[in-house]
């Protein structure tokens, strides 16, 4: 029965030894998720893909569907949702083309439509969301990453900007005080309208470059491009042995 989902980039589909088996458009209550849905299998396992960007990748950080996104993905039937992002490294261990499993994250951004439960309600619902990353999920990943020969960090607290323009230094330093370990743009509201839905989430947060004012000079796309080249390679075989597992 397939419940993994994984969302990301559109490249994640090139992951070897994995089957497209076709493609799927929902229609949602919210309006259009970002992509199709791209159903496929490795090893007799299914999974579905999601670009959150949209294929092609045009789709701004606070512009996503994440509503239509995580409902869509739940008419599927599907129970687990991998998250992958790339990020800005802030802490001294998250160097560029490393890969986070975060276990924590604070909400920077604002205007986005974060939750199923705004109108027509019979009453107030609240989430508990003082784990906001599946614990049970995360070990999932940390062992694939384990069998993969991939060496990850266990931890982090993932600071979600609004985005799209990156931060600013002193952003950057209120961030690292606050007690941010990376920083994103797309951890949010993903997460929570995944746990509105009884979904389990966890993240892979590959880093692309030190964050603002980390080290001197400007943030390239080039640079960028360089460290997720590694990274993503790395995310893929973690992601195989996950699949597969």
């Amino acid at each position: 029965m397939m419940t993994l989902a994984i969302i990301g980039g559109t490249g994640l589909t090139q992951i070897s030894e994995l089957h497209i088996t076709g493609r799927q458009q929902i229609d949602t209550p919210y309006g259009q998720a970002s992509a199709d849905f791209i159903h496929g299998e490795l090893n007799g396992k299914s999974v579905v893909f999601l670009a959150r960007h949209g294929n092609p990748h045009r789709i701004p950080p606070h512009k996503i569907n994440y509503r239509a996104n995580i409902w869509g993905l739940q008419a599927l039937g599907i129970t687990q949702i991998v998250a992958v992002a790339a990020v800005g490294g802030i802490s001294d261990e998250m160097a560029p083309s490393r890969i986070a499993v975060p276990d924590q994250l604070i909400d920077y951004s604002y205007g986005r439509e974060h939750t199923f439960f705004a109108d027509d309600l019979e009453e107030v619902t609240h989430i508990d969301f003082t784990q906001p990353y599946t614990p049970a999920l995360r070990q999932r990943l940390l062992a694939a990453a384990d069998n993969a020969g991939i060496e990850v960090i266990n931890y982090g607290t993932y600071g979600c900007t609004q985005g799209p323009r990156l931060e600013t230094g002193a952003e950057i330093i209120r961030l690292e005080r606050d007690g941010c370990d990376v920083v994103g743009m797309t951890g949010m509201p993903e997460a929570a309208l995944a746990r509105e839905l009884n979904i389990d989430y966890a993240a892979l947060a590959v880093v692309a470059n030190w964050a603002a004012g980390k080290t001197e000079g400007e943030i390239t796309m080039a640079e960028i491009e360089r460290h997720l080249q590694k990274g993503m390679a790395d995310t893929m075989n973690l992601l195989k042995k996950l699949i597969a597992g």
